[in-house]
């Protein structure tokens, strides 16, 4: 099971009670889609329409397969800011832990990347009215490597410290894809898209069932944020 969100959505929630709602989704591969798999922001819409009948939700996919943070924050003017979202879920970390420092363009460090993030976030807190959810690493064996465990440990361990500090959510991809090994016992054969060399990417079972744990977390978010209001009228 996901782990719920610690901040109810009151944006999104009060949009999907007015019939209409925006998300924006914003990171790298994973959010863009790669080889011939389905990336986990349309399975996500299909699930929280068919949670929310009555409300016509809308899904904007503004990942961009190898960014990182720094680069993704250059382009919230246009692609998040102006698209006036009531969600933002924003991919983030795995680039800067797994692209080699060979890369064109290189990645960006731990700290620049945290610091975009951390910037990333005061910008949509004063720039909209959207909630926020980060979402994390992927636990595959691309970041679980000798070289490279411990700061994607550390990454995922800054994003949520970032995401405290903004009153933002985490969804903790990395967390519910480790359960799935290691609780559920699936394997990383299973995990990883076969068409994937690096092993650094979800399979199609995967992103279903990381869409699935992010409409989870999506709805309980939602409900937290109504149970407040209708505590707040009482």
């Amino acid at each position: 099971m996901p782990i719920p969100f610690e901040h109810g959505l009151p944006h999104f929630a009060h949009s999907l009670t007015g019939g209409k709602a925006k998300i924006v989704a914003i990171g790298s591969s994973t959010t863009a889609g790669h080889n011939n798999i389905k990336a986990y922001p349309e399975r996500l819409l299909s699930l929280l329409q068919a949670e929310y009948p009555t409300a016509k939700i809308t899904m904007v996919n503004k990942g961009i397969g190898g960014q990182e943070a720094p680069i993704e924050l250059q382009r919230f003017d246009t692609d998040v800011i102006a698209q006036m979202p009531d969600l933002v879920i924003w991919q983030v970390g795995t680039n800067a832990v797994w692209q080699r420092p060979d890369h064109n363009p290189p990645p960006p460090s731990f700290n620049e990347t945290t610091r975009a993030i951390r910037d990333g976030l005061v910008k949509l807190r004063n720039e909209t009215q959207a909630d926020v959810v980060l979402m994390d690493l992927q636990y595959l064996p691309a970041v679980l490597t000798p070289a490279k465990k411990d700061k994607a440990i550390a990454m995922v361990e800054a994003i949520s410290e970032l995401a405290r500090d903004a009153g933002v959510n985490v969804f903790r991809r990395f967390a519910f894809m480790k359960d799935l090994y290691q609780v559920e016992q699936i394997s990383f054969d299973r995990m990883v898209d076969p068409m994937d060399d690096d092993r650094l990417h979800d399979s199609d079972w995967v992103t279903q069932r990381v869409a699935w744990a992010a409409r989870l977390a999506i709805v309980g978010g939602v409900d937290k944020a109504r149970s407040s209001a209708a505590a707040n009228i009482g």
